[in-house]
């Protein structure tokens, strides 16, 4: 897309958001790519972004815009290292919650040897992964674009029956396939999306989509409805003045916050999280991943958490699964997997976490130790 833009010799690029959505390996590369394609053509760049420490390695001046209006501007070291207003400190500052690592218990669900490919192809996207997650604790699967993440999760919640392997949870072994699955295993199993846009009907209100799981699971309506409908919107931090809005008149995150309530309507013992935050500001993540922690703690809820994003990961799990190339290359508590020695690809994607640090983007790729995620 990048030599797209560049083949009609433009005076102007604008980037808008080009790396949010990739894993930090690939992050680097179409990084590099977009820096060594502005040097080499003289081209000038609009680089839009919600991530500071990309900013930080493509950009000679930021400007911080909030509500439409412009919070702060000026040369980017100024900008990363001495910033002058209150929510560009926020910016810099973001990502600090402090998780508390829990000591694994007996397993609410266990994965075991899941072997999987799609319907159609020759070739396996899963090789024998095995994974826990206990009650009440989170479990990060991690890995490039892929590396089967998403895959492992569509065979948990049924949607991609296994090759070979099984699934255990709350004391039974759940059926491949989601047709087959009991009303009980569908509710105490349930996910949450990437996309909130796409994951709710625009045509329903807010008290319409977190009402469904009440009356289809327990057979709540009426009053009896509306007054848990309420009790959720209260969890989420949002209110009851948001049951009759619809998806339209709600920022990024309160539709997100909408999407878990909806989850937890159903009084799950299991949430996956399929990169729930990825697309979500900085500020407003953090927000989403503080309400999370805090719901497991009231709820008692395990989290599968789909994501790509190390400093989420630090921030929230209590055990990781590193993926690549559909299997498992490191796994077990926060603490071990974060700690040297570490393989190849594990030191790969974590000197690959962007930071707030000018220069850093030419550092890491003199000195990472795989050249690409193909090697």
């Amino acid at each position: 897309m990048t030599a797209l833009a560049l083949c009609p010799e433009p005076d102007l690029v604008v980037f808008d958001e080009p790396t949010t959505a990739l894993d930090v390996t690939t992050q680097i590369d179409v990084l590099a790519a977009i820096k060594e394609a502005i040097r080499d053509t003289g081209v000038a760049a609009l680089y839009i972004t919600h991530d500071l420490a990309v900013v930080a390695q493509v950009s000679d001046d930021i400007m911080v815009l909030k509500m439409g209006e412009m919070v702060e501007y000026g040369p980017v070291d100024q900008i990363i290292n001495n910033p002058q207003e209150e929510y560009t400190k926020a910016l810099v500052s973001v990502r600090s919650i402090n998780h508390e690592e829990k000591t694994p218990t007996a397993p609410i669900l266990s994965a075991k040897n899941i072997t999987a490919r799609y319907k159609g192809t020759k070739f396996n996207v899963l090789h024998d992964v095995s994974i826990d997650i206990s009650p009440g604790q989170t479990l990060a699967v991690v890995g490039e674009s892929g590396s089967g993440k998403s895959t492992l999760a569509r065979v948990i919640t049924g949607l991609l029956p296994p090759k070979g392997g099984s699934t255990d949870f709350a004391g039974r072994t759940l059926s491949p396939d989601q047709p087959s699955r009991t009303k009980e295993d569908l509710r105490e199993l349930q996910m949450i999306y990437q996309m909130a846009d796409v994951a709710m009907n625009p045509r329903q209100t807010v008290g319409t989509i977190i009402g469904r799981p009440l009356e289809f699971y327990f057979g709540l309506k009426g009053a009896e409805k509306r007054k848990r409908i309420n009790e959720l919107l209260d969890e989420i931090e949002m209110g009851d003045g948001f049951i009759d809005r619809y998806p339209a008149e709600l920022s990024g995150g309160q539709k997100q916050r909408v999407c878990i309530a909806r989850a937890l309507a159903a009084k799950p013992k299991l949430i996956i999280c399929d990169e729930v935050t990825s697309a979500l500001d900085p500020l407003v993540a953090d927000g989403i991943l503080k309400l999370l922690l805090d719901l497991q703690k009231r709820e008692d809820v395990a989290y599968l958490f789909i994501t790509h994003d190390l400093a989420t990961v630090r921030a929230i799990a209590d055990s990781i699964a590193v993926m690549y190339q559909g299997k498992v290359v490191r796994y077990g508590p926060k603490s071990e997997v974060l700690s040297p020695p570490f393989d190849d690809y594990t030191d790969l994607l974590l000197s690959s976490v962007p930071e707030m640090k000018i220069g850093w983007l030419e550092n890491v790729i003199a000195t990472r130790k795989m050249e690409s995620a193909g090697n």
